[in-house]
Parts: C-alpha cells; structure tokens; sequence
C-alpha cells in the first residue's frame, strides 16, 4: 500500500504543528480508527482536537447536524452527507480542518444501492470544503485501513494546496517529515513488517482501484437545521448500516 497509516498520520500533523492548527474527524464506518491513528503519534495532543463516532443516522443528525431531508434523499453513505458531516465536525471543535468519513466496509451492503468497498471522505477547512469517492474491494478489515488511508491522504493534499503559502515551505517540511521517520522507534518497525507481510494480499484486492478515485465538487451546505422543528426527519431510515 506504500505508506503506512502512521507515516501518513505523521506528515499530516508536522503541517498542523507548524501552523498551528488543529484537526478534528467524524467516522462512521471506520469506527475510530481514524481518530486512533491520529493519536497514535506522540505530541498529538498539540494539533488533535476532537472527534465523533457516528454510526447511526440518527447520531449524524443530533451529533454534526447533518440534515435529516440530505440522509432521506441521498443516503448515509454520499458526498453531501459525507461534507455535512466534517462541516459540523469542524464547526462544533473550531479546528481549522475536519475530516469525515462514511462507505460501506463490508462483507455486504444493507443498502443495495451502495458498493461494499464504497466510501467518501469529507474534507472541511478554513479554506476548502469538498469530498473525494472511491471504491476499494477488499474484505471489511482492509476497506477499513484503505479508507483512513484516503482520508489521511485526500487531508494532506488539501492542506498542501490551500493552506501553505510557498513551495519552499512544503519542500521544507517534507524534509523534515523524512528526518523524522527515520528516527521512529520499533515499534513502526513492526507495523512496517506486518504491512510488509499482508501487501500481496491487499495488492490482489486494491488492483487498479487505487486507481478510480474521483473528486466531487464542493457543494453548498443546507442552512443548519432545528431538530425540534425539522420536517422529514421520519422519513430516515434509522437501521442503515455501513
């Protein structure tokens, strides 16, 4: 898969600590794993600020203020629940971004519109909002670490193109970012060596999927809604699951 999810967890957060400014996440499907990679690192505690674990549709509506009308509409798994999900993230922490996450990790799909593998990654920042798709085919484990892996990267190509001022300043920090990978300690090693081991399994799986990932247009977020007062909220379908 190329970089570890820590290795990437890692450059994410030198940009965050070199501007100092903090980043927040919202899951669903992923469960925290996100959230745990994040704070993985030592020093996280610096530029990670808070995150939601929102597994239900309901928990959406009440925790993020994703609107109910979007959910009926276009299901859990989509890009504008998937937007409204970091906006709301992002909003309640006041981090400068927010990351979400929401597909279908498998073995099968509650939903029979949706693709087992499917998955959006919501980004949302003080200078972009917009979400990515793609589709992976792996089995529930590594649909898991392959859609942290698209967050953390789609987070970093965010910050890279909207939040640092010059190439110099991008060219420094990956420099930096090298210097300090070489010096992690053992246990990364063993991560590696585990990667390193199940990599033909996941390159049978991924195959070109790597490949298909689409970038959706930024989209315009309905006004925040009043839950004692929101219309069509029964219309939700509760159960779905991802």
């Amino acid at each position: 898969m190329g970089d570890d999810l820590i290795t990437l967890a890692s450059r994410l957060e030198r940009r965050l600590l070199k501007a100092k400014a903090t980043v927040s996440a919202a899951e669903s499907c992923t469960g925290g794993l996100l959230t745990s990679t994040l704070t993985d690192i030592s020093g996280s505690s610096a530029c990670f600020n808070q995150s939601w674990i929102t597994y239900s549709n309901e928990s959406k509506v009440i925790e993020l203020d994703v609107n109910p009308n979007t959910l009926a509409e276009h299901g859990a798994v989509s890009a504008e629940v998937a937007l409204q999900m970091a906006t709301g993230a992002r909003k309640k922490s006041n981090s400068e971004i927010a990351i979400s996450i929401t597909g279908i990790a498998g073995p099968k799909s509650d939903d029979s519109r949706k693709e087992v593998g499917e998955v959006y990654i919501g980004i949302s920042s003080t200078m972009y909002e917009g979400a990515k798709s793609k589709i992976f085919s792996g089995d529930r484990k590594q649909n898991k670490l392959n859609f942290v892996s698209l967050a953390l990267r789609t987070a970093i190509d965010v910050w890279d193109k909207y939040h640092i001022s010059t190439k110099n300043e991008l060219e420094e920090m990956d420099e930096e970012t090298t210097e300090d990978e070489s010096t992690i300690e053992e246990p990364l090693e063993i991560v590696e060596e585990i990667i390193e081991e199940e990599q033909e399994e996941w390159e049978e799986d991924i195959g070109e999927n790597w490949g298909e990932e689409k970038m959706l247009e930024p989209k315009e977020i309905p006004e925040e809604i009043d839950l004692e007062q929101n219309a069509g909220i029964e219309d939700v379908n509760w159960n779905e699951q991802e």
